[in-house]
């Protein structure tokens, strides 16, 4: 059977796409997946997970010519890309493309900006480039999933080395073979497992897809190269990781049919699957106020993923907790909220909210869609309440208006760097696409951290 021609295509659109070619509408929601991504990079930044990153890769550095969003410490470009990468997720609070349940921005945005600061490119620049490795990374992720993932990758980390591959190869002006080359590379570094949720290691997953996309693209930059049909061929990417390989969601339509204008933000820091329970536990919340007290019992009515990717009954860190929908149910009951301070280590232990987390059950109904969840609660006076989410606030249907991202950032930003230079990155993240310089505001995002410590 003749091996079909993608990879060959593909990198001749990545190679070719100039700014003008993406419409106002894609660059728009781009600008809002970028600051989206800033906001939790920074809102990240002081995390444990973080700090072990540094402390393991900061003596093996390069020349520190990048910069760790939200902290003081430089590194070399592609440990830069790294530990920005897996800030930009550790909150489990990132971007989300609905359809693979890829977290786009990680591993793309983490390493143009990185390359920003020795290679120097203009906002606009970067905002083409990352948006053509979103592209590229989501279309492969449409041909893979959701075969792929039920398997057991980590799709952002196996999908995500492409598109960082992709937005660095076009930054840096790679021809058609190279850029073949560039993805070959990034295909044999394809690599995730969903075991892996729960733990520190889950957000390493889009920050070594942004170092080895980079390194990809550098390789091949330097001749180094690889198969030109890594995506396609019997023993490449799509043939060895998945049973399902749909290539038309890789190439129909290319360049008119923005994937990237599909993306979607979290308003609650968890696994996405867990947000209509949230929803609808908060709205809950301000229905019946101190009542909640009252709660005997509560019966949540999933889709299966649900169970299957957040099924964990007595999580014990914070990481963890995001990996529960009991958790996530008792604490939007109890606190009302579904931010990063409800999944700490301390809140998972907290006694009020383990009391309550007990008594919630779950079915898994295959006829319930992945985005709606029935909640039924029954009080101790026997009384019983419903209510149904169809959708949650955060979806296509529903999604975070630029003021409700504003926000967003904010809260999450001003814990690590202060007010007032949170409202200054996050201006300059809203204006990326018309700055002259995009490594600006990777300066802008850790030049005051150190005074403000100091103060």
């Amino acid at each position: 059977m003749p091996v079909p021609h993608v990879t060959g295509p593909l990198a001749e659109w990545i190679v070719a796409v100039k700014d003008d070619d993406i419409s106002p509408e894609v660059r728009r929601e781009g600008v809002r997946t970028f600051v989206n991504w800033v906001g939790c990079a920074v809102g990240g930044a002081t995390h444990p997970t973080v700090d072990a990153a540094i402390r393991a890769v900061d003596p093996f550095s390069g020349p520190r010519m990048a910069t760790i969003l939200g902290r003081g410490e430089r590194l070399d470009v592609l440990h830069a890309a790294l530990v920005n990468g897996i800030s930009s997720h550790v909150l489990d609070y990132d971007d989300t493309h609905l359809k693979t349940i890829i977290h786009p921005a990680g591993p793309v945005a983490s390493a143009l900006l990185a390359l920003s600061e020795t290679r120097p490119m203009s906002g606009r620049a970067l905002m083409t480039s990352m948006l053509v490795g979103i592209e590229v990374e989501c279309r492969i992720g449409n041909c893979v999933y959701p075969e792929h993932y039920d398997r057991g990758w980590h799709i952002t980390g196996t999908t995500g080395v492409f598109g960082a591959a992709a937005a660095v190869g076009h930054a840096i002006g790679l021809n058609k073979t190279q850029m073949q080359w560039a993805l070959g590379l990034a295909a044999t570094q394809s690599s995730g497992l969903r075991e892996m949720f729960g733990t520190m290691t889950k957000s390493f997953h889009p920050g070594r897809a942004a170092q080895n996309g980079a390194m990809s693209a550098l390789l091949a930059e330097a001749g180094f190269d690889s198969s030109l049909q890594g995506i396609e061929a019997p023993r490449g990417f799509a043939n060895v990781l998945s049973t399902k390989q749909d290539y038309g969601e890789i190439l129909d339509d290319l360049g008119t049919r923005w994937e990237a204008a599909l993306n979607s933000y979290k308003p609650f820091a968890c696994g996405i699957v867990i947000h209509p329970t949230i929803d609808g536990c908060q709205q809950i919340r301000s229905e019946i106020g101190d009542k909640v007290k009252d709660i005997q019992s509560v019966h949540l009515t999933t889709h299966p993923l649900v169970l299957e990717l957040t099924g964990k009954t007595a999580p014990r860190t914070g990481l963890e907790g995001k990996f529960s929908v009991y958790h996530a149910a008792a604490s939007a009951l109890l606190d009302g909220d579904g931010s990063p301070t409800a999944f700490t280590d301390d809140l998972v232990g907290r006694l009020d909210i383990v009391a309550l987390r007990d008594r919630v059950s779950a079915t898994a109904d295959p006829a319930c869609h992945e985005a709606s969840v029935d909640i039924d609660i029954v009080f101790n006076d026997g009384s019983k309440l419903h209510k149904r989410i169809e959708r949650a606030i955060g979806s296509r249907e529903r999604a975070l208006t630029d003021d409700q991202l504003n926000v967003k950032f904010l809260n999450q930003a001003e814990l690590v760097v202060g007010a007032e230079q949170s409202r200054r990155i996050l201006d300059m993240s809203w204006a990326i696409d018309s700055m002259s310089e995009a490594a600006d505001l990777a300066e802008e995002a850790a030049a005051q951290r150190i005074s403000t410590a100091a103060e």
